[in-house]
């Protein structure tokens, strides 16, 4: 009945979505009460029950939403404030209008809404599988690149853009690692996912009534209870950010890691320098790109930020999908050679910024071209290697990707 009076479905699926985050988070748990008992009391009888009747029959998703379709979903909405993010701010250091800030926040809010629900419809709908973590996890691993994009345009970060990205990559890198030994993913009770997704799209909504200014402003300035702090008072608001955010986020959940890892190599007398191989990939990557930075004639990072970042996510995606492919796979332990195809393209790039020095500060090939090539390279390799894991994992299983209906055997 409900459903016969509902013509707008895809509402009623985001209202269902939001809700179901609201149900999973437990920072939602006082808002979905205060809605409850503050708006429904104002429903008549016969609101009332459609409004029930709509939000309980939602078992018409399971015919055609999968939970890799409400993860893709989820993934376009952080492509959208990337590229908001690009029109307004394309060095990512002037402010973009106010109502973009709250875009992004919007978009970083429904993103976590989706991520949040994808897992609860595969279970419900009994479709969970390889390849539902594989497409989940890849997906999140590429948002690191697309949310620290949209950051920057609002703290007006520019180069430091690329660090927010570290800050944000290292830990998630981490856990895959620490997954593929331990079998477990455990978040601590204040995590990224959860708590660090909120606290950014409140930045970002907040950036909205005080402007993009305030993250440029001294960080005593900013928030003068901290004007005492030695060093962090007279540094922008954003640095600031940066300096808080590694020493009591990212450097603490590193070292659980690597604790967690040891204390299970050891207890099954395996050799730890087998498994501190596989960071061997991510630190190059890093490594590498900054090498390039420093070489570089033209300051990659800062003229090119949103091509690095993104050409620079794709890279640490590929290895995330590879590491998540090997523990599916129960790979042995160690260095997977395959990792590295996302290097390959450095030594060129490095090697050509090393040609300024011979050359009057001019490279061989102009490095605009190079970052675009960068940028593609790592497109094409990461939609290689998407695309052949999910037809080879569909094929193997007998499932669709976007489709919860198995195939007929």
């Amino acid at each position: 009945m409900g459903l016969q009076r509902c013509t707008d479905t895809s509402t009623v699926v985001l209202i269902t979505l939001m809700l179901l985050n609201i149900y999973c988070n437990p920072f939602g748990v006082a808002l979905l009460i205060s809605f409850h008992y503050g708006c429904l009391s104002f429903l008549s009888d016969d609101m009332l029950t459609y409004h029930s009747s709509v939000l309980i029959s939602h078992a018409f998703l399971d015919d055609f939403i999968s939970p890799n379709m409400i993860t893709l979903v989820g993934f376009m909405f952080l492509i959208t404030s990337a590229v908001l993010g690009y029109i307004y701010s394309p060095q990512l250091d002037s402010p973009p209008p106010r109502w973009v800030h709250f875009a992004h926040g919007l978009l970083l809010f429904l993103y976590q809404t989706f991520d949040a629900v994808d897992g609860k419809q595969a279970r419900r709908t009994n479709s969970s599988s390889p390849l539902g973590e594989l497409f989940d996890h890849g997906c999140d691993a590429l948002a690191c690149a697309f949310e620290s994009l949209a950051f920057g345009s609002t703290a007006m970060c520019g180069r430091s853009s690329f660090w927010f990205w570290v800050l944000s990559a290292v830990p998630f890198y981490g856990a895959t690692w620490e997954h593929f030994f331990t079998n477990t993913l455990i978040l601590p009770v204040v995590n990224g996912p959860t708590e660090g997704l909120m606290l950014i799209y409140l930045c970002h909504f907040f950036t909205t009534f005080v402007g993009a200014g305030w993250w440029a402003q001294p960080f005593g300035k900013s928030i003068p209870i901290f004007s005492w702090v030695p060093f962090l008072h007279a540094i922008p608001t954003f640095r600031a950010a940066l300096i808080l955010l590694a020493a009591f986020g990212v450097i603490p959940t590193v070292a659980f890691n690597v604790y967690n890892v040891y204390k299970v190599v050891q207890a099954r007398k395996g050799n730890m320098l087998l498994a501190l191989a596989m960071l061997y990939p991510f630190v190059v990557l890093v490594g590498g790109v900054l090498a390039w930075d420093y070489l570089s004639p033209s300051d990659i990072i800062g003229s090119y930020p949103h091509l690095v970042i993104t050409g620079t996510g794709l890279a640490f995606g590929f290895l995330v999908g590879r590491m998540i492919l090997a523990h599916l796979c129960d790979e042995p332990k160690g260095l997977k050679t395959g990792m590295c195809m996302s290097l390959l393209f450095l030594p060129l790039a490095i090697a050509n910024a090393l040609t300024a020095r011979l050359n009057d500060g001019e490279p061989l090939v102009d490095e605009s071209l190079v970052v675009l090539g960068y940028c593609i390279f790592n497109v094409a390799l990461y939609l290689h290697f998407a695309t052949s894991v999910i037809h080879e994992i569909t094929t193997a299983l007998g499932i669709y990707c976007f489709r919860i209906t198995r195939k007929e055997a």
